[in-house]
């Protein structure tokens, strides 16, 4: 629970960011927290572009991403040449394997069709537990959440306390549009997942994330056969 003072400075923060270009949240942030700040990359697109600006700001703010055992090869592939082009390392982190192998071994591979709560149990372990290890000794992370994204990210704002991690949020790119996002991509040749040019607005795990159709929400292709507002795997659901 957050302190009156404690959320007074949040609120004087997002008065302070709400119309600033990420590059300057990013520096604020980086020279607030030094190695107490972490960047979780899924790899997406605008968590690449948040890689490119990092690397222009600093390249020793901790980069790190989850692999769930469960993801695409693209997205494997986007790590290495990733690293290669702006010299830096995502550190890669796992879940813990007697975890996985007690939960398949018991609900079958693919036990998050069959409902919410498997679905949840799956997330859980393959990404909020490695998460937290991830996490262990930062004080504030930095994410590429968008409010335009989704029904379920429309009222978040660009600095805040999250709970579930005990710790500062930080969303640079919380305005930004999609138009303006791939305009930044282009512009900067920044590497992006192949996916993206095959109808994957957004890329989770292989099982968990289909191609949209034209029109369709950019979250709409993942956990497809859930309704809109269960569209989160737990890392950020929910931001107050």
């Amino acid at each position: 629970m957050l302190s009156p003072d404690q959320a007074r400075q949040l609120r004087d923060l997002n008065e302070r960011f709400v119309n600033a270009k990420a590059e300057e949240i990013l520096s604020f942030f980086s020279d607030q927290y030094g190695n107490e700040l972490a960047f979780a990359t899924s790899l997406g697109a605008e968590d690449q572009v948040l890689t490119f600006l990092l690397s222009q700001i600093n390249k020793d703010v901790k980069i790190f991403t989850l692999d769930t055992g469960r993801l695409f090869p693209e997205t494997i592939d986007l790590i290495d040449k990733t690293n290669k082009l702006y010299d830096i390392n995502i550190s890669v982190y796992f879940p813990e394997f007697s975890r996985v192998e007690k939960m398949v071994n018991s609900k079958g591979i693919n036990l998050f069709y069959e409902s919410i709560e498997n679905r949840e149990e799956c997330c859980h372990i393959r990404k909020i537990i490695p998460m937290k290890r991830a996490l262990k000794g930062v004080k504030a992370w930095v994410s590429g959440l968008r409010s335009e994204q989704s029904v379920t990210r429309q009222d978040l704002s660009v600095v805040s306390w999250d709970e579930k991690f005990e710790l500062v949020k930080i969303n640079p790119l919380l305005n930004w549009t999609e138009a303006q996002l791939w305009d930044f991509i282009k512009t900067h040749d920044i590497p992006y997942n192949e996916l993206h040019d095959k109808g994957y607005p957004s890329i989770g795990c292989q099982p968990c994330t289909r191609a949209v159709e034209p029109g369709e929400d950019v979250r709409g292709g993942r956990w497809w056969w859930e309704m809109p507002e269960n569209k989160e795997c737990g890392l950020h659901k929910r931001d107050n």
